[in-house]
């Protein structure tokens, strides 16, 4: 055998023996620091839609996918599921649907360019949050009103909300109740309330009746006629601004009839 063929044969073996020592040594290193894979969380990704909205609070459907594998996370954390898919989750870890039911985002004010008074022309960047920094937090004489300038559409990641005639609207068809909007308002005048839900008092101002009256054509007076006819003891004046306690209220529409202003829609 010819000096060639030899180190043809010695090359061959040296490979293989170091390729056979490379997979036996990786198949150890594989055994010892491999990552247990929890098998509800990967149900649980799978049973989510996977738009990766961040409504959920976490970093994406994975993120949240491993909350609920551990507890860390109610079944019905997902906003664009909905109920369909949270039972789905709940089949998987086990457990029940926690009660509450779907939600949406609603505007507490009515406060439209033609009802509500401007106290100067407003100047600037369109934007609540830096509207803030002027007179009056804004142009409009009610300091507790939508600046109507859209921080709370620009972060809704479901087109839920249009600015019309001055305010936020809510299409609670397409609302998750992910929250964005509420994080995002300035004024603090979004609020999550029941899908179900048929009465909703549209103001936030805690001035007093006289001063609201000043401002806008459509405010609380805090007149309280709304809670003392409520049968379910259901509606509070706080702060000069009627509240519903949407756990007692039965929407059987008295509030709405008796409130002499028709703020509550």
């Amino acid at each position: 055998m010819s000096e060639v063929i030899m180190g043809i044969l010695i090359a061959t073996l040296v490979v293989g023996l170091t390729g056979v020592i490379i997979a036996v040594l990786l198949c150890i290193a594989g055994e010892k620091f491999k990552v247990e894979v929890d098998k509800k969380e990967i149900a649980v990704r799978e049973a989510l839609p996977g738009n990766n909205c961040g409504g959920c609070g976490f970093p994406g459907c994975d993120g949240l996918a491993a909350a609920i594998a551990k507890g860390e996370a109610p079944v019905s954390a997902c906003p664009v599921g909905g109920e369909a898919v949270a039972e789905a989750i709940a089949a998987i870890m086990g457990t029940e649907v926690e009660a509450g039911g779907r939600k949406t985002a609603v505007v507490k004010c009515a406060g439209t360019c033609e009802k509500a008074v401007s106290l100067y022309e407003y100047i600037g960047p369109k934007s609540c949050s830096l509207a803030q920094n002027n007179p009056n937090n804004g142009a409009k004489a009610c300091v507790y009103g939508c600046t109507g300038f859209g921080d709370c559409k620009a972060v809704c990641p479901f087109g839920a909300i249009e600015i019309i005639d001055g305010i936020a609207m809510v299409d609670k068809e397409k609302c998750k109740a992910c929250g964005k909007c509420v994080a995002a308002c300035p004024k603090n005048l979004i609020e999550l309330i029941p899908y179900k839900a048929e009465h909703v008092v549209l103001c936030s101002s805690k001035d007093k009746g006289v001063e609201v009256k000043k401002a806008c054509q459509s405010g609380c007076i805090g007149c309280g006629l709304c809670a003392r006819n409520c049968s379910e003891g259901a509606v509070e004046v706080v702060d000069n601004v009627a509240h519903i306690d949407y756990e007692k209220c039965t929407n059987c529409g008295t509030c709405k009839e008796k409130c002499p202003v028709k703020i509550i829609t």
